[in-house]
């Protein structure tokens, strides 16, 4: 018994590849030798159409990143406009009120207010529109952004 064997156990002896009982003929190992070149092809072919659709995708990938990046430009120079348009218009709406108040001219108090009120209610989102057309727009390679 050898060691770390227990008594269950067999010792399996033989060749482990057996013996050849045959002379291989150039036909045959010329056959096994295609084989073996094809394989190593279609291996070579499929890693190549893989590494080009990774390339694809990271073309792809790229480009709405750009697009995304583009878009998020427009959209904060679009809000830090309307913003300043909206600072701007509600720095002199009370500054008006200011002088109503000090004149004490209702009806400027109240053509005042009411503008206030006007501008409070709209936002700056309610301008651009449907929101689902700039999500088209979004979405349309040949779309032109103006910056």
């Amino acid at each position: 018994m050898a060691l770390n064997q227990t008594p269950d156990q067999k010792v399996h002896e033989g060749e482990v590849l057996g013996s050849v009982k045959r002379t291989i003929s150039a036909v045959d190992g010329f056959g096994a030798l295609s084989q073996l070149v094809n394989a190593a092809q279609e291996c070579i072919e499929i890693h190549a159409v893989e590494q080009t659709k990774r390339a694809r995708l990271h073309t792809y990938a790229s480009a709405e990143v750009q697009r995304i990046k583009t878009a998020e430009s427009i959209l904060k120079g679009y809000f830090e406009q309307s913003f300043a348009e909206r600072r701007a218009n509600f720095d002199a709406l009370f500054s008006r009120l200011d002088q109503a108040l000090e004149q004490d001219n209702t009806q400027a108090i109240s053509d005042v207010l009411r503008g206030i009120v006007d501008i409070a209610k709209t936002s700056p989102l309610a301008d651009l529109g449907d929101l689902s057309q700039i999500r088209a727009a979004l979405d349309d390679p040949d779309q032109v952004w103006d910056l």
